[in-house]
């Protein structure tokens, strides 16, 4: 049937660090998905949706696979794994520059069989490669003996070449019946959590070592101002130690302002408005252990057990 609205639901796995959450955003083309160069950034499922004509690709960015090793990270794995059963397809994202497969790309590999799922080998960073043609024929060869593929796909989330080569082979995995979000739709996230991931995308950028993964930021108000085009957002930063408060302050305050301006401006572009930011940092010792603070923060206790 002519001009029949098609959809398809595509998980995206891979490891930490690989590229998932930056081939996201270059497909929507606008940044729904926060990055870093630090592993576990992406802590929830992530819902992106790209719409072209008839087809809509209805996209899942998941966590990297690691080994969990609090409860957020139980939470973590669970969400993979739920994901890997719900979509219609899959696509793993490797990094083109390492040189074997991983402990945790092997057990994703496993997953995707036992799913039955379909999936695509998606290589990432073939901007970085110096010899591409010679290294690209090592790296499929040594992927496609360890699972049949559909389609293998080399792109660079960076620049964007061979991204619309995989948008290519996912719409074939589309059906009719209708598409799931409007046309103009490019997530199901809550606003609040996306100004939450702003913030906590700069702690990320700006701080290093342990602290990142010790801290949740929670959006308390978030609020138009009335006949002006001014969003006012209060946030509140959770840090597990006051030592890591005192950081993420830093000396005068100058590491908080540096986070809040930086978000502020990504919140900015992203509303279309001027927006009025005050952010607080409280302490909640061992919080990524604590089911009540999880689930206070967003990460949903059912997923837990």
């Amino acid at each position: 049937m002519k001009n029949e609205k098609r959809s398809a639901f595509v998980t995206i796995v891979g490891i930490p660090n690989v590229g998932k959450s930056s081939l996201l955003n270059r497909i929507l083309g606008q940044k729904i998905a926060i990055v870093s160069s630090k592993p576990q950034t992406t802590r929830t499922r992530i819902m992106g949706v790209f719409t072209e004509d008839d087809d809509q690709l209805v996209f899942i960015d998941t966590p990297g696979l690691h080994k969990p090793k609090t409860e957020l990270g139980q939470f973590m794995v669970k969400a993979i794994n739920e994901s890997v059963d719900g979509g219609d397809v899959a696509v793993l994202v490797i990094d083109a520059t390492k040189d074997e497969v991983a402990k945790g790309e092997n057990s994703m590999i496993e997953k995707l069989k036992h799913s039955h799922m379909p999936a695509i080998l998606a290589i990432n960073k073939i901007d970085c490669l110096k010899n591409k043609k010679e290294q690209l024929l090592e790296i499929i060869l040594r992927y496609s003996s360890l699972f049949d593929f559909d389609a293998v796909v080399p792109l660079s989330a960076q620049t964007g070449e061979g991204v619309d080569a995989l948008l290519g082979e996912l719409k074939k995995h589309t059906v009719g019946g209708g598409h799931f979000f409007p046309g103009d739709e490019l997530t199901d996230q809550p606003e609040k959590v996306l100004a939450a991931e702003m913030i906590r995308e700069k702690i990320l950028r700006l701080t290093d070592k342990e602290i990142p993964h010790g801290v949740a930021v929670v959006i308390e108000r978030m609020k138009q101002r009335d006949g002006i085009n001014i969003l006012d957002i209060d946030a509140t930063i959770y840090c597990e130690r006051d030592t890591h408060k005192g950081i993420l302050i830093g000396k005068g305050g100058s590491m908080l302002k540096k986070i809040s301006t930086y978000a502020r401006q990504d919140m900015e572009n992203f509303f279309d408005c001027k927006v009025n930011l005050q952010t607080w940092i409280k302490v909640k010792e061992d919080w990524r252990n604590r089911r009540a603070l999880l689930s206070n923060f967003g990460y949903d206790s059912k997923n837990f057990d």
